[in-house]
């Protein structure tokens, strides 16, 4: 780089002379620079254009291809005691049920503990010798119903262990099988409690009093010796009787006939639970994949129409420094709403979008009756041309939709046609969804311009902001050559400057001698 030096002997602006002699190569730069700004903005408004377009994809269009979206059941009971959920495969049925029982825990409230000889509670820091117990014994219970020894879960308590060490083994230990407990000590109260850790008689605890009796006692937890019968809770499994036939569950849940029944509360009391087709799931299920809809065709619409952004350039370094940031802001907002517009991908999509929403599909009614059913046979429609906004006019509404100002006093065709008809609507829904999702998939396969999954050429846009790189850094090598070049021709001007005045002082001298 030029040495550049400014005008000392000249008296001329020298950065201002080059800055102008240089400014058509500095608007190469700005413009190569001001080319790569927006086309990573309109990277930008793509990725989340395609991120709008990739949901409503994989959201509920791709689930009504399927005939099972709309086998929509729902189930009703006319009691609090139990909840109920549907599968697929639920039978449309009335079904009685004459009994609930709640699954119940093994559980095991101890006599009060007291240290050896006294009337003083164990803390969680007593030791076992001062409960009386001076050697190591080993205590058991029996695991998951048995009594045979087949499944048992032991530990084995010192001297030295406190009550803490004693719960914390009782924690961590598990029978042959696997089954374990859980115990703690209320200090307070003076009583160890014990319990399976899940109920029902799979998990069930007994205390084997053939083992450690003396300890057992000392702990207060021998079933042979409680002060009450009450303070051992025997394990039970839960019990449904439908249709009458009983049930068990070692939990609260059964898995009956394709429902999913959890018991609530224990009644002896007869209530019925019913199944039916859920019409209004199969309905709110189509207002939503046409509220995506709306909201996708909207945004795509309101893109591609917007004016134009190439009457407005990417600010340059001293433009910014001229405005404010308002108006800085309100400038590259109106240049990035317009980036897509009129795009020709865009329009793509969207005439993809219109043209499948639009189409008619051959559907065979209960009568037997084939005929040709569009959106439209439903009751969902656009707004008239003149009704609708600019970028509204592609959106649907259904006839009857109380939540539509617009066509909420019409009659409600698609709620009469789930009712009365609903394999005739399963129809055309999994037929028109299909299309939407075809014609989607076809523009998001993946090229050699584009990722899968995207409607626009990433990798090209992305090969596109490389060269950018390349062109500014060739741009600005040719602004600085051009800057060392002026700023060499001023500098040896400055210095003949220089020598000029130095030999006119010299002169002067002389002659003033």
């Amino acid at each position: 780089m030029t040495n550049r030096i400014t005008g000392l002997n000249s008296g001329l602006d020298t950065e201002s002379l080059i800055t102008a002699l240089t400014q058509t190569y500095q608007t190469r730069v700005d413009k190569q620079t001001g080319g790569q700004t927006r086309l990573s903005w309109k990277q930008d408004v793509w990725k989340s254009t395609n991120k709008n377009i990739v949901s409503f994809y994989n959201g509920t269009l791709s689930e009504m291809r399927f005939s099972s979206a709309f086998n929509k059941k729902t189930t009703k009971s006319s009691s609090s005691a139990v909840s109920v959920s549907t599968g697929e495969n639920a039978m449309l049925a009335t079904s009685t049920v004459s009994k609930t029982s709640l699954a119940k825990s093994s559980y095991l409230t101890g006599n009060k503990v007291y240290k050896d000889g006294t009337a003083d509670l164990a803390s969680k820091d007593t030791t076992m010798s001062e409960l009386g117990i001076t050697e190591d014994t080993t205590i058991s219970f029996n695991m998951g119903g048995t009594t045979d020894g087949s499944d048992v879960l032991s530990i084995t308590i010192g001297a030295n262990d406190t009550m803490s060490d004693v719960v914390s083994k009782l924690n961590s230990a598990t029978s042959t099988s696997g089954l374990g407990i859980t115990a703690n000590y209320d200090a307070n109260q003076g009583r160890l409690y014990i319990t399976s850790e899940n109920t029902g008689l799979a998990n069930a605890f007994s205390v084997d009093s053939s083992t450690g009796a003396s300890a057992l006692s000392a702990l207060g937890i021998n079933t042979n010796e409680l002060e009450s019968a009450s303070q051992y809770q025997s394990a039970a499994d839960a019990e449904l009787v439908m249709n009458g036939v009983s049930y068990t569950s070692s939990s609260n849940t059964f898995e009956v006939n394709g429902l999913t029944i959890s018991i609530n509360s224990s009644t002896d009391d007869e209530f019925t639970i019913t199944t039916s087709n859920d019409t209004s799931g199969v309905y709110d299920m189509v207002k939503e994949f046409l509220s995506g809809y709306n909201t996708l065709i909207q945004k795509l619409d309101t893109l591609y129409n917007a004016d134009k952004a190439d009457n407005y350039d990417i600010l340059t370094s001293d433009q910014k420094e001229e405005m404010t940031e308002d108006e800085i802001t309100d400038w590259n907002a109106k240049i990035k709403a317009g980036l897509l517009a009129k795009d020709s991908t865009l329009y793509s999509v969207i005439n993809a979008l219109k043209n499948s929403m639009g189409s008619g599909f051959t559907v065979t009614d209960s009568s037997g009756n084939t005929s040709t059913w569009y959106l439209s046979t439903l009751g969902i429609n656009t707004k008239g041309y003149f009704d609708a906004e600019e970028n509204e006019r592609g959106t649907y509404h259904i006839d009857g939709d109380s939540d539509d100002d617009y066509s909420g006093s019409n009659t409600d065709k698609l709620a009469a046609a789930i009712a009365s008809d609903p394999n005739a609507v399963s129809s055309f829904f999994t037929q028109l969804s299909r299309e939407v999702y075809t014609q989607l998939g076809n523009l998001m396969k993946g090229t050699t311009y584009s990722s899968a999954y995207t409607v626009y050429e990433d990798k090209l846009m992305a090969s596109q902001y490389s060269d950018y790189n390349t062109k500014i850094s060739e741009a600005e090598d040719a602004l600085e050559k051009k800057q060392d070049y002026y700023y060499s021709k001023f500098s040896a001007m400055e210095t003949a400057l220089s020598k000029l005045n130095s030999n006119s002082s010299s002169l002067s001298s002389m002659l003033g001698s």
